[in-house]
This record gives structure tokens, C-alpha cells and sequence, in this order.
């Protein structure tokens, strides 16, 4: 009878063990998936960070780029008619146009924040060379004016630009100051030393 008493005792004992160690067990288990949760997070946002976001394959980019430089020189070959200014203005234009296409699809082929930044610049300049051209129809205050407000068309389409898509490259800045250890040495001892306390032999005559 005691032995049955004791068997059933050291049962009980061996399930309230194992009723114990069972949520420990399922603790750590969770523990570990969410640190894999979060490693494989963290590697997604890094990997979105520096993919570019192209948009077409390369043979469409060249095959893009070939039409527009067909446009180009379409364009430019119908300027020959004309004469003078209009002449002038009318290659700036062709020329310009190419410029602005040429930057967009740069911009969509590389798929980069400053890619867009560097299509915004490009298209400001080829703007600006249009609008000039157009301002020497102009004479004296008049023509001084134009030129003046088509260089500040350009400025503030940069300015745009930049606010828009944060500028040129992004560097990360790292902190280079090197820390100094400052020593301190002691003041030189200024303490007399204490005087000789063996009297001075007397002179032998």
C-alpha cells in the first residue's frame, strides 16, 4: 500500500514537471520566430534601399533611345527651310527636345532618386537654351529681361528639383572626430628636502 502511495506520488510529481517545462518550451520557440521575423524585415527594407526601381530591360532602353535620336534628326532636318532667328530657335528646339527625352529615359532606365534629380537638371538647361534663343528676337531692356527671367525659370526648376529628389548622391556622414585622451602631469614637487640630520666631520689640522 505505501509503495502504490509512492508511485503515485512521484507520477504526479513527473506530470506537474512536464506541465511546467511545456511553456518554457513553447516560449523560446516564439522567441526564436521573431527574431527571424525581424532579421528577415530588416533584410527586406535593406534590400529595397539599393535596388534601383527600373522600370525596362536594357534592349528597350537602347531600342528607346535609338527612336529619339530618329526624332532628333527628323526634327533638325526641317529647320534647313528656314532663315534667320526662327532657323536658330527652331535646332534649339530639336535639340532641346532630345535633351528632355533622353533625361526622362535615363531617369526610367536607372530607376534611382538622383537619376530623377539629374533628368530635372537636364531638362531646366535645355529650357533655358530654348528660351534664350527666343529672347534674341528681342532688343535693348526688353531682351535683357527675357533672358534674365529664363535664367531664373532654370534656377527654380533645379531648386525644385532638388527639394524634390534631395540632390546630388547621398553620402552618409560618419563622424571622424577621433576621441583625445587628456594627461595630466602632476606639478613638479615643490617640497624642500628635509636637511641632514648627520653633523658635517670637523677638519683634521
Amino acid at each position: 500500500m505505501k509503495m502504490k502511495a509512492l508511485v503515485a506520488a512521484l507520477s504526479g510529481a513527473i506530470l506537474l514537471s512536464a506541465a511546467t517545462l511545456a511553456p518554457a518550451a513553447t516560449d523560446t520557440t516564439t522567441a526564436t520566430t521573431k527574431v527571424k521575423e525581424t532579421a528577415s524585415s530588416t533584410t527586406a527594407k535593406v534590400k529595397d534601399a539599393v535596388t534601383p526601381d527600373r522600370t525596362m530591360s536594357k534592349a528597350d532602353y537602347k531600342a528607346e533611345k535609338d527612336r529619339i535620336e530618329a526624332d532628333y534628326k527628323a526634327a533638325n532636318e526641317k529647320c534647313k527651310s528656314l532663315s534667320g532667328n526662327a532657323k536658330d530657335v527652331c535646332h534649339k528646339e530639336a535639340k532641346g527636345d532630345e535633351k528632355i527625352k533622353k533625361a526622362d529615359l535615363e531617369a526610367k532606365y536607372k530607376g534611382t532618386d538622383h537619376a530623377a534629380y539629374e533628368a530635372e537638371v537636364a531638362k531646366a538647361k535645355a529650357r533655358l537654351d530654348i528660351a534664350q534663343e527666343k529672347c534674341d528676337d528681342m532688343k535693348g531692356k526688353e531682351k535683357s529681361a527675357c533672358k534674365k527671367q529664363a535664367k531664373a525659370d532654370e534656377q527654380k526648376a533645379i531648386a525644385d528639383a532638388k527639394a524634390a529628389h534631395g540632390g546630388s548622391k547621398k553620402v552618409a556622414k560618419t563622424d571622424t572626430s577621433a576621441s583625445t585622451t587628456t594627461t595630466t602631469t602632476p606639478p613638479a614637487s615643490t617640497t624642500a628636502p628635509a636637511p641632514s640630520s648627520t653633523p658635517a666631520a670637523k677638519p683634521k689640522y
